[in-house]
């Protein structure tokens, strides 16, 4: 069986980062993994996606719409957006954070104040954490990726089938390591 996860944030998040260390994850558990990047103007707050597969056997990281097992949101407004690609019966990961695209910012679009509501609506799988204050509140607000890592493993049930801290120490700055397992830590005890 092959499953899909679908990461979605804003640039500088560090979509791209906790990918490659669930890539590596499943990898250690023995599947087959794929994983494709797509950059929307990134470097200037634009969405940052990043679709993972893993299974047995796969043959493209890229999924259509209603295939997504998990979707991970660093922004809830991004996850309401990603909402067409999760399958029925999945699950939405979403951080409670607000950033403002520019279209909002400049007036020429208003950001949807009920986008949990409208989430929890249509996902009754919706779990929402506070991961950006979380990680504010350890010292590097940088880390909300790490926390919202750790989430997503206990939800998933990964936790007994590798070394996820080992990993994150692997995969982030040598100067980073204590903060971001403190913050993974937080992550899977919420």
């Amino acid at each position: 069986m092959t499953r899909s996860i679908l990461l979605i944030g804003v640039g500088g998040q560090g979509t791209i980062l906790i990918s490659r260390i669930l890539s590596a994850g499943f990898a250690r558990m023995g599947y087959d993994v794929k994983m494709s990047e797509i950059h929307g103007m990134s470097q200037r707050g634009g969405s940052v996606t990043t679709m993972i597969r893993y299974g047995d056997e796969v043959h493209s990281p890229n999924f259509g719409e209603a295939e997504a097992d998990v979707i991970i949101s660093f922004e809830k407004s991004e996850a309401l957006r990603a909402l067409p690609q999760l399958k029925k019966g999945g699950t939405v990961i979403t951080d409670s954070y607000e950033i403002y695209p520019v279209p909002v910012l400049t007036g020429a679009a208003t950001y949807p104040s009920d986008a949990l509501d409208q989430l929890k609506a249509a996902v009754p799988n919706t779990i929402v954490i506070e991961a950006f204050k979380a990680a504010e509140q350890l010292g590097n607000s940088r880390c909300q990726n790490i926390v919202l890592l750790g989430k997503l493993v206990r939800t998933m049930g990964l936790d007994e089938k590798t070394d996820w801290r080992s990993l994150v120490a692997a995969n982030v700055p040598p100067a980073t390591v204590d903060i971001n397992l403190k913050a993974y830590d937080l992550g899977y005890g919420m």
